[in-house]
Formats: structure tokens, C-alpha cells, sequence
């Protein structure tokens, strides 16, 4: 129809190409440390700041349990993220966040490529 938004890539394509990715790590504040994810949360941003790759990431709580939260990370690419998660600053820049990691579904963590965008 006229006027329909046509799905693309990420990049900005019809097709198939480059694109970018998330990447979701589930947490939650323990009742004794109720701001704890917040501040690792910021801690691990301003250490990532000028990653290259990183377009930015997010703080999400979730609306049902104030102490359950989500980190999405946006990635240029699914490579990109890859070749920072093998990099040797990965695991102590995310150290702060590491205990507080929830595992829904038996996962802490969900890598996403995004495959359309409107």
C-alpha cells in the first residue's frame, strides 16, 4: 500500500548486509543494596565511553519489580560487539555488574541482531 513504511535492515538496506546489534544483561538490586545496579550501571558507562562500536546503551527497570533492571547495549555490529567481547578489557570493565546478574530463562544475557527497522 502507499504509504506503508517498508521494512529494511538496520543499515538502512532492503537487503541483506551489516547490521546492528543489542545486547540485553538482566540484573537485579539486592533489598539490602537497593541502588547497586545504578551505580555499577554507571560505573561500567563511563569506563565503556569511546568504545569503538558502541553506539550507547540504556538503563531499563522493569515496571512490575523496582529492583529488577535490564541493560541494553546498541552496537554498530554484531562484529564489533564480538570483537570487544573477546578484547581482554571486557571482563574487568563489566566486573561491577557481574554479581548482580539475573538469569531468566537460564540466562543472564541476550545477544540480538537486528534484522528490521521501521
Amino acid at each position: 500500500m502507499p504509504g506503508d513504511p517498508t521494512p529494511t535492515t538496520a543499515n538502512g538496506t532492503a537487503g541483506p548486509g551489516t547490521s546492528r546489534a543489542r545486547v540485553l544483561i538482566y540484573t537485579a538490586a539486592p533489598s539490602d543494596e537497593p541502588g547497586a545496579v545504578e551505580e555499577a550501571y554507571h560505573q561500567i558507562s563511563r569506563d565503556l565511553a569511546g568504545t569503538p562500536g558502541l553506539l550507547g546503551n540504556e538503563l531499563l527497570r522493569a515496571t512490575d519489580d523496582p529492583a529488577a533492571f535490564v541493560v541494553m547495549s546498541e552496537w554498530e555490529s554484531l562484529a564489533a560487539f564480538r570483537s570487544w567481547e573477546e578484547g581482554a578489557a571486557h571482563r574487568g570493565t563489566t566486573t561491577p555488574l557481574r554479581r548482580y546478574q539475573r538469569a531468566p530463562g537460564g540466562r543472564p544475557f541476550g545477544v540480538y541482531e537486528v534484522t528490521a527497522v521501521y
